[in-house]
């Protein structure tokens, strides 16, 4: 008979028994659930914790890693990233930390797939944003939810650290996750983060079809993306655009639109935001970065 333990790590995606799995730990519930999983599973583990340097006590949660990471027979490894003065906090450091893991793998649970899909419809996603990350080596742990991670945790008698930053009202994604999502369940009745995640595969399955047509277009070919179909010349601008957004954001439903404007010759050139301009010349499109004349 499985335990209950087993159970949780046959809803995960980890590679085979004795193969490497490298792992971003924070700290957290889900991220020592993921590591826990992973060696309970058999993969040779390594752990690594990102250093954002934002609070004063970041050394001694790197520390706390460390210790779990021996605890449970995984490798240690701990990258400090410099963030910087700014705006947009958050979504610089998600950043600098995505940079520093490179391909490891990330804890995000169904309860996260929920908010990013949310958080992308917000901005005005397509499809593929509604579809938010699928279940992969890259992502193992998204059919678990957050109770599901700390009763993991729990069953190893481990007390994971609460990193403050998740509380802060100020961060979208942390009003999401504690006023939007537990209203709209309340409103539905039902548990939303599940109806949601039931349809992520679906936008995925349709996102993956599109993008397949999309990726046979030149997106700086005017003509050729003027005589495709509307959905999938939209697609093929959406992945240009996004293949050069700092941070990988699928852009908005209305600047693909002012994009398709300018296929169309209803424009010359559009601001496609964060400094950039696409401009039209003999049919070509390309991008200008720092001009953003009308």
């Amino acid at each position: 008979m499985k335990t209950e333990i087993d159970q949780f790590a046959a809803r995960c995606n980890f590679p085979a028994p004795g193969q490497p799995f490298r792992c971003g730990v924070s700290g957290g519930a889900d991220s020592l659930a993921m590591m826990i999983l992973a060696v309970h599973v058999g993969c040779d583990v390594t752990a690594i914790y990102v250093d954002h340097g934002l609070r004063a006590d970041s050394e001694k949660d790197g520390e706390f890693v460390a210790a779990m990471a021996k605890k449970f027979g995984a490798q240690f490894s701990s990258v400090k990233v410099e963030v910087g003065e700014g705006g947009n906090i958050e979504a610089r450091a998600r950043a600098a930390r995505h940079e520093a893991l490179g391909d490891a793998a990330i804890a995000h649970t169904a309860d996260d797939l929920a908010e990013t899909m949310i958080i992308n419809l917000l901005r005005g996603a397509g499809p593929q944003g509604l579809s938010g990350p699928q279940l992969s080596f890259r992502h193992p742990v998204l059919q678990l939810r957050r109770a599901d991670t700390e009763r993991v945790c729990a069953l190893h008698e481990v007390q994971w650290l609460n990193d403050p930053m998740n509380s802060d009202q100020r961060f979208v994604r942390n009003r999401i996750r504690h006023e939007v999502l537990p209203l709209l369940s309340d409103i539905a009745q039902r548990d939303v983060v599940a109806v949601l995640t039931r349809q992520s595969p679906l936008f995925a399955e349709q996102s993956e079809f599109i993008n397949a047509l999309a990726d046979q277009l030149d997106p700086t070919d005017a003509n050729a993306l003027a005589a495709a179909p509307p959905v999938v010349a939209k697609a093929a601008i959406r992945q240009w655009l996004r293949a050069t957004e700092v941070e990988n954001h699928p852009p908005d439903q209305a600047t693909v639109e002012r994009v398709m404007a300018v296929v169309n010759n209803q424009a010359t050139g559009t601001d496609i935001g964060g400094g950039r301009r696409v401009e039209r010349t003999n049919r070509k499109l390309r991008i200008e970065v720092g001009n953003t004349a009308p």
